[in-house]
This record gives structure tokens, C-alpha cells and sequence, in this order.
């Protein structure tokens, strides 16, 4: 018989993994507790969660959101960094943070309800911000306008010289 409060806990743990955008599973042992608040904080300054949650209620919650990919990343001592507003957020924070630690392990993540593997994972963290993409893109927009109006001018320009050419050429006759 379940605990109405084990209850509980399962399903705050689906609504977490159901809201969030994307989701990075962490081996966070090892840390000691002024790591491990360094760790909390720039997370929370970027808008991402981070639980240490039970991975036996983690699985039930995975198994109820047939999300059983994600049941092989639960063993040992399992933390998790929500990202509600942007998906790359918890990629990219912790991928830093075990590259700096040395000791923190990416086990795995969630993007969007489907499972990475840590590769996923940093290959995800490596990618450029939103900002950066957005203006790749506008860049890519712009270049052929900009190729057009680099034509064009080019026309008025020759149109420019020949005119030029015809006013030295009459005061040369007159």
C-alpha cells in the first residue's frame, strides 16, 4: 500500500518532468557543501531547478510517463536540474560545473520528453545561445538582400560612369 505522501511526491516529480523543457540527471558525489551551493546558485540565478530526489519515487514517476529510458540514469545518489524557460540552461550549467569540478557526472537528460544520453547531453550544452542562433539567422536572411542591393548598385553605378563619360566627352568636343 502507497503512502499518500510517497503519492505525493511521485506525482510532484511528474509535473516537473512534464513542465520542464529540459532536464539534466546528475552524479553530484563527491561535492562537498561549498561546491554544492556554488552549484545551486547558478543554477537558480539562471531559472533552473535542482532536486535531490529518491530514484525509487524517480522511477515510479518515469514508469507512470512511460519515460522507461530513463530508469537505466537512476542508481546511485541521482540529482536533477529542471529547466522550465529554456532547455539548454541545466545542459550547460552543469556541463561547465563537471568540467570544473572534475568530480560531478552528467549521467543523462531530458529534452522536451525524450531521454539523451551524456553525450546528448554535452553535445546540447555545446550548442550556441538562443541569441547567438537568432542572429544566425537573421544574418542568413539579410545576406541575400544585401548581395541584391550590392547589384543593383553596381547598375546605377555603370549607369553614373557612362553618364560621366558622354559630359567629358561633349566639353571635349565643344
Amino acid at each position: 500500500m502507497a503512502r499518500p505522501e510517497k503519492v505525493a511526491v511521485v506525482q510532484e516529480i511528474q509535473e516537473r518532468i512534464s513542465q520542464s523543457q529540459g532536464a539534466v540527471l546528475a552524479d553530484y558525489r563527491g561535492l562537498d557543501a561549498g561546491q554544492m551551493t556554488e552549484l545551486r546558485k547558478e543554477l537558480r540565478e539562471a531559472g533552473v531547478e535542482f532536486k535531490v530526489l529518491k530514484n525509487t519515487l524517480t522511477i515510479l514517476a518515469a514508469q507512470e510517463l512511460e519515460m522507461n529510458d530513463l530508469i537505466p540514469l537512476l542508481n546511485g545518489p541521482t540529482a536533477i536540474a529542471f529547466g522550465y524557460d529554456d532547455p539548454v540552461a541545466p545542459a550547460k550549467i552543469l556541463s561547465e560545473f563537471a568540467k570544473k569540478s572534475k568530480v560531478l557526472e552528467i549521467k543523462g537528460g531530458i529534452l522536451e520528453g525524450k531521454v539523451l544520453d551524456p553525450e546528448g547531453v554535452m553535445s546540447l550544452a555545446d550548442l550556441p545561445s538562443r541569441e547567438v542562433l537568432l542572429s544566425m539567422v537573421l544574418r542568413g536572411m539579410q545576406a541575400p538582400i544585401a548581395g541584391m542591393v550590392n547589384v543593383l548598385q553596381g547598375n546605377i553605378r555603370n549607369v553614373v560612369y557612362a553618364l560621366e563619360a558622354v559630359r567629358k566627352q561633349k566639353e571635349a568636343n565643344a
